[in-house]
């Protein structure tokens, strides 16, 4: 996987696709910090709080690395297409593509209680300067969904599409937990790295940690896995994970 140097914001980026990349880290000297939104806001003021945040803390904007995003309801592939048209005019006018590239991971679900009535923003990732000894190991990995093929989104890459069963589901699992296993070696990391695993679904959980998820991410498994009772934002996924290692988290 392709890590592409941003250095207006002092991170590099795993090349993704037109919506997201597929991960960031730091450049030396530097971290991620990771921030949630106590109530997540609408996106465009969630922007605003954004700027602010970074702004009261000497930050060109170009630091935002990372966002995660909640929608009301699962989006059609079109309507996906449509919403990222939307999305990507934003990051425009902030001036974050390098060149041709979008370096901002991203993760978007739609919860299944008590939904946004309109897109807002959950939570953000940013570069800020740190000492040499402490720089090391943050990242993000962003989120992917139970498609065969990340970049093609269109119903002939869902994972199973249709099916439900225990089998179906791990099979799903599976081919998630592959992504993150990917990126995480595009980043030059590993899951012993990792110090939140996060999964989004709304379907049983017990049989998929027991049989899967636990034994697969080895070490990160002491941090536990945190269920969002979420669905992917597209119509017909049925699985998500994002990963991340950190040193800061805060809570607005």
């Amino acid at each position: 996987m392709q890590l592409i140097d941003n250095t207006r914001g002092n991170y590099r980026f795993l090349k993704g696709i037109a919506p997201y990349s597929a991960g960031v880290e730091p450049m030396p000297g530097f971290e991620i910090v990771h921030a949630v939104f106590r109530q997540p806001p609408p996106i465009a003021e969630g922007f605003d709080r954004v700027s602010q945040h970074l702004a009261a803390r000497d930050l060109p904007r170009q630091h935002l690395c990372a966002l995660e995003l909640r929608i009301p309801q699962p989006l059609s592939f079109s309507g996906f297409r449509a919403f990222n048209e939307e999305y990507l005019r934003v990051l425009d006018d902030w001036d974050l593509p390098v060149g041709s590239n979008n370096p901002v991971a991203r993760t978007n679900v739609s919860p299944e209680h008590a939904p946004p009535r309109e897109p807002a923003l959950y939570a953000f990732s940013y570069t800020a300067p740190c000492d040499e000894g402490s720089a090391g190991g943050t990242f993000i990995v962003a989120g992917a969904g139970d498609l065969k093929d990340q970049a093609d989104l269109t119903p002939g890459a869902i994972v199973r599409p249709g099916e439900l069963s225990t089998d179906a589901m791990r099979e799903k699992a599976t081919v998630v937990l592959q992504v993150m296993t990917d990126r995480l070696a595009g980043l030059r990391r590993s899951w012993k790295d990792v110090t939140a695993v996060d999964v989004y679904t709304v379907h049983p959980m017990r049989d998929l940690l027991q049989s899967l998820l636990l034994n697969r991410i080895g070490d990160a498994s002491i941090h536990g896995i945190r269920w969002h009772f979420t669905r992917p934002p597209i119509e017909g996924l049925e699985f998500e994970m994002d990963v991340r290692g950190v040193h800061s988290e805060r809570i607005l």
